[in-house]
């Protein structure tokens, strides 16, 4: 039996409200209970803090793929310039968002067991089992981007005495005050995972899907397990998908509709067989603008005023026969006195339906896809004690195949694996939130140097690997709380 989960809220920016909190005397008592319980977990993912804000486009504009253009708004200005402190707002609601979902994720299990046990309906029980599983799903994904933004990366050699996240498991009664370690932090995160692979079933995994399956517990598994270093985890959970060739499949460059391919389908409509799980909008309930500051179309509808434009380097990396440069990028002229004309992202132009609403910039997150569980397996399969390389060039082959007019093939070896693995996840993933989490994980700094018509504070910076920065700060309100006990970062002082 398909069990559909609850229709989804949607909210347009991060609300700061004393009342935010779910008054205890409003318990979850009923079904109908449980299911806006649910319904609350997903508005919460659809804060501007999260996906379609701050936790997308933050990793990637602090990081070497885009230059801040001469005239700017200074919009993400302290992230691009490395000088952002504990009270950056942009870090605090990513902090607190992320919280904010766990919260709700905590009041849902801290209830259901009583409400499971008052139920007689045999289908809702199950229903409600399978919501649980979901919840599990939600949870450690909000806990994962915790760990991945504000902890140092994990090496399972010293991941006990790093510091990880403050683990809330519930939402009522006493709460932690201090920051459990990082092996603790990541190991809260696979139980999560692992019981909502449980609950969760095959029969309900779809693709362009809007709510948690089992296909993205095993996306989210895949990458956990990649962040760790456990390489075998890492290519069994992301195998779970490339192989479910009965429900997903790679965006490709054949036509699909009028001028757009597959691929394109998958930007301008937000819809695609590769997609494990989105955040769904609708014409009257969207979020933050993704594609604002590369854009700013609708300043006067017929210039571009982008605050960032791509990297040089980025777009040389793209083949002539890389259909993904077409369908991420676009040459134009700014309306800036300057005239500055470069490639700009459109990736996130805006979808369609909502652009015919005259609503510009605005598409839907899509944490999870498929791609990037093909990029995961190739970087593990380099990195197991026997590297199997062939098998990693065969799956980045597979990926660039579906994305090359012709040709695509790629050799991964011993000498050029690193490098073959970090250019493809730029092309792939380029403003999806992935890079700044990369470089601290490889150990990698970089450099910026000056691009024609950009500001000239920030494009010259080198930053070093290791740089205390590429932790984000514990935000000083929670540090500062009353009764905390939050240990600080290194980017903290």
């Amino acid at each position: 039996m398909a069990l559909i989960a609850a229709v989804i809220g949607l909210s347009s920016c991060l609300e700061k409200l004393p009342g935010d909190a779910i008054p205890e005397k409003e318990g979850m008592k009923t079904f109908s209970d449980a299911e806006q319980t649910l319904t609350g977990i997903y508005s919460a993912y659809m804060s501007s803090g999260l996906y379609s804000g701050y936790l997308t486009l933050l990793p990637d504009i602090q990081t070497d793929l885009v230059y801040a253009v001469q005239g700017n708004t200074n919009t993400f200005g302290e992230h691009w310039l490395w000088e952002y402190k504990p009270t950056n707002a942009e870090v605090e609601a990513v902090y607190s968002s992320l919280y904010r979902v766990i919260g709700r994720c905590n009041f849902f299990l801290d209830q259901v067991d009583g409400l499971r046990s008052s139920m007689t309906d045999d289908e809702n029980i199950q229903i409600i089992d399978y919501y649980t599983g979901e919840v599990h799903c939600a949870r450690a994904l909000a806990y994962s981007e915790l760990i991945k933004c504000f902890c140092k990366s994990y090496d399972p050699d010293t991941a006990s005495s790093e510091l990880g996240v403050v683990l809330d498991s519930t939402y009522f009664g006493p709460k932690p005050l201090s920051r459990a370690s990082l092996k603790e932090s990541y190991e809260f995160v696979l139980e999560d995972l692992e019981t909502a692979e449980r609950m969760l079933d095959e029969e309900n995994d779809n693709s362009n899907g809007v709510y948690f399956t089992k296909a993205a517990a095993h996306a989210i598994h895949a990458r956990v397990a990649l962040y760790m270093q456990d390489w075998e985890d890492a290519i069994r959970h992301s195998s779970e998908l490339i192989d479910r060739t009965d429900v997903f499949a790679l965006a490709t460059t054949e036509a699909y509709s009028g001028n757009y391919s597959y691929l394109d389908y998958l930007w301008t409509n937000d819809a695609s067989y590769e997609i494990i799980w989105k955040i769904g909008f609708t014409t009257t309930s969207y979020g933050y603008p993704l594609g604002q500051v590369f854009l700013n179309y609708n300043t006067d509808f017929v210039y571009f005023y982008p605050d960032y434009v791509p990297a040089q380097w980025v777009i040389d990396l793209y083949d002539p026969a890389d259909m993904r440069y077409d369908a991420y990028f676009s040459t134009q002229q700014t309306g800036y006195p300057h005239q500055l004309t470069c490639p700009l992202l459109i990736k996130y132009f805006g979808n369609d339906g909502l652009i015919g609403n005259m609503v510009y910039h605005v598409n839907m997150p899509k944490p999870l896809r498929l791609a990037e569980q093909y990029l995961i397996r190739a970087e593990a399969y380099c990195n197991l004690d026997t590297p199997n390389y062939s098998a990693a060039s065969a799956d980045l082959t597979a990926l660039r195949q579906t994305r090359f007019s012709t040709g695509g093939n790629i050799t991964v070896t011993a000498s050029n694996w690193l490098e073959t693995i970090s250019d493809e996840r730029v092309r792939e993933l380029y403003m999806e939130g992935f890079r700044l989490h990369d470089l601290k994980r490889w150990g990698k700094g970089f450099e910026r140097t000056p691009q024609a018509s950009t500001q000239s504070e920030g494009s010259s910076l080198k930053i070093e690997p290791g740089n205390p920065r590429f932790v984000w700060p514990i935000p000083k309100n929670d540090l500062e709380a009353e009764g905390s006990q939050i240990q600080p970062n290194e980017s903290n002082r």
